[in-house]
């Protein structure tokens, strides 16, 4: 922090700009600031690094402003970069763990000590601390500030203006009172799904307010929304098939958390032993509807709402199944690669291919009207092809010859 940042050393513009920071905090209602400052006590020497060097110098209190300043003034750059430790530290300094925390995080350099800062920040998730971190890397290398992405909104500041701005952009962020954030739950109401996009229109009607894909930060958490109080909305997840929520109403002067129950698995159809690409789409319906919600290839994987599906299966001919979605999981579909017949004649021809099917004989497709050949992939079965010559003017010409498809066989015919 000893190094200069344009005509001032970097410790001098903190303290500088950080006064000036809270000279601006004043007037602003229920807020409590504290102050803990890192690597100030103990000298770095050849031989020795003091990586206990942290102490909460102001603790969190009602009008300490001036305590903040006067104290901030006394400081100067002597240590290391304990930052982890720090960084747990800080989140037991808050008074109240219901409140919204906020910890600033300002360093000119990386982790000195032994410590892993992302494993503290995943400590403190998991322990449900409810503290939100920002980071302002004070003229460090860009490459380097990506290792703060673990621990929070990090911003860079390679001059004291860039450094003024990303104060005033953080301190802004953290004094946001109006706030919400949409969970997106799983089947065990766990805010976990995400990944997608969401709209929210003004209640009742169809005017597009705001338009997010739905986001996890660094922690895992579902990403905060600064959306207008004043309205009421309707939030539509563009999950397959869609979640709706209607008239939502944002509560001013308070973070907003919207829950919304959108379950997810994935669905997968394949062919089993297939010896080469084949290319199939797949309809997908919901149980109760004929309305085609998605239509994937055969071999690729999507997502769905957990619950219960119809499948159609364009090969020849169509294979219907009804199945389920579960959490988190996939769900494979297998079924048997289809074969290829191919026909030739030495003359145009008219006719069509059925498959034997509990005892009947149903469609599948309809020859090329007037061709002398071509081809079709069939699933594997007993086929029957019914033609007759086109230039024959009679009935009486009908033949018929059957065959059998085999998985990943080719069928050649005569006719």
């Amino acid at each position: 922090m000893n190094l200069k940042l344009g005509t001032q050393t970097r410790i001098d513009a903190a303290k500088e700009l950080l006064s000036k920071t809270v000279d601006d905090l004043y007037n602003v209602e229920n807020l409590e600031i504290g102050l803990r400052v890192y690597g100030h006590q103990s000298p770095v020497t050849a031989t020795f690094e003091d990586c206990n060097d942290t102490k909460l110098e102001v603790p969190f209190g009602k009008n300490n402003f001036n305590e903040v300043k006067n104290r901030i003034k006394s400081i100067y750059a002597k240590g290391t970069t304990p930052i982890a430790r720090s960084l747990e530290a800080a989140a037991a300094d808050f008074p109240n763990n219901e409140s919204r925390n906020v910890i600033i995080l300002i360093t000119d350099g990386l982790e000195a000590c032994d410590n892993d800062p992302c494993v503290i920040a995943k400590k403190l998730k998991d322990k449900d601390v409810k503290v939100t971190p920002f980071v302002i890397g004070l003229g460090m290398d860009l490459s380097y500030l990506e290792k703060f992405n673990c621990i929070g909104n990090y911003a860079d500041a390679e001059t004291k203006d860039a450094f003024e701005q990303a104060l005033k952009t953080v301190v802004s962020k953290a004094l946001l009172n109006t706030t919400a954030q949409i969970n997106l739950n799983d089947i065990k109401g766990q805010p976990s799904e995400t990944d997608v996009t969401m709209f929210l229109y003004k209640a009742g009607t169809s005017e597009l307010k705001y338009t997010f894909i739905h986001t996890l930060n660094q922690l895992g958490y579902p990403d905060t929304l600064i959306l207008n109080p004043l309205e009421k909305y309707d939030l539509v997840v563009n999950t397959t098939p869609r979640v709706y929520k209607y008239n939502i109403e944002i509560k001013n002067n308070t973070h907003n958390i919207i829950n919304v129950d959108s379950p997810q698995g994935f669905l997968k159809v394949r062919f089993l032993n297939a010896a080469k690409p084949y290319q199939f789409e797949v309809r997908i319906t919901e149980n109760a509807s004929q309305t085609t919600l998605n239509t994937q290839k055969i071999g690729e994987s999507d997502k769905y709402l957990v619950g219960k599906y119809n499948l159609e299966i364009l090969t020849l001919p169509r294979i219907y199944i009804t199945t389920d979605v579960n959490q988190s999981v996939t769900t494979y579909i297998d079924i048997q690669a289809p074969g290829m017949i191919r026909y030739s004649s030495g003359n145009p021809i008219v006719g069509q291919i059925f498959t034997k099917n509990s005892g009947s004989w149903d469609w599948v497709c309809t020859l090329k009207h007037g061709s002398k050949s071509g081809f079709w992939q069939l699933q594997p079965g007993t086929y029957k092809i019914i033609y007759r010559q086109k230039k024959l003017k009679s009935s009486t010409y009908t033949l018929e010859k059957n065959f059998r498809i085999n998985s990943n066989k080719t069928t050649s015919l005569r006719l």
